[in-house]
C-alpha cells in the first residue's frame, strides 16, 4: 500500500517561507512522477510543481515560478517544496501526488496517489 504523508504547513506572513515535505512509502519513486498540487477556499485544485517520473524534468505554474522550488531526496523517498516568498493568494492546502509514469502538460493529472494535505495559510 502506497502512503503519502505531507507535513511543513502552517501560518506565515507575507513575503515569508515554508517548507513542506512528502514522505512515499513504498517503490513509488521509481516510475511515478511526484509533485504537489494545492486547493484554495472556493477554489478547484491547482497544479503547482511536480518532477516527470524519470526525475529528469521540473515542472511549474506560472503563478509560482521563480519563488517555489520543487526538490526531492532519493535516499529518504521524500519530495520537498520550498516555498519563498509567499503571498496571501498562496494560501491553499497543498496536497503531495503521485502518478504513474507522468510527464509533460498532464504530469500530475489524475494522479494514482494523494496524500492528506498540509494547510498553508499566509496572511497579509
Amino acid at each position: 500500500q502506497v502512503q503519502l504523508v505531507e507535513s511543513g504547513g502552517g501560518l506565515v506572513q507575507a513575503g515569508g517561507s515554508l517548507r513542506l515535505s512528502c514522505a512515499a512509502s513504498g517503490r513509488i519513486f521509481s516510475n511515478y512522477a511526484m509533485g504537489w498540487s494545492r486547493r484554495a477556499p472556493g477554489k478547484a485544485r491547482e497544479f503547482v510543481a511536480a518532477f516527470s517520473w524519470s526525475g529528469d524534468s521540473t515542472y511549474y505554474a506560472d503563478s509560482v515560478k521563480g519563488r517555489f522550488t520543487i526538490s526531492r531526496d532519493n535516499a529518504k523517498n521524500t519530495v520537498y517544496l520550498q516555498m519563498n516568498s509567499l503571498k496571501p493568494e498562496d494560501t491553499a492546502v497543498y496536497y503531495c501526488a503521485a502518478k504513474r509514469l507522468g510527464q509533460g502538460m498532464g504530469v500530475l493529472t489524475s494522479p494514482d496517489y494523494w496524500g492528506q494535505g498540509t494547510q498553508v495559510t499566509v496572511s497579509s
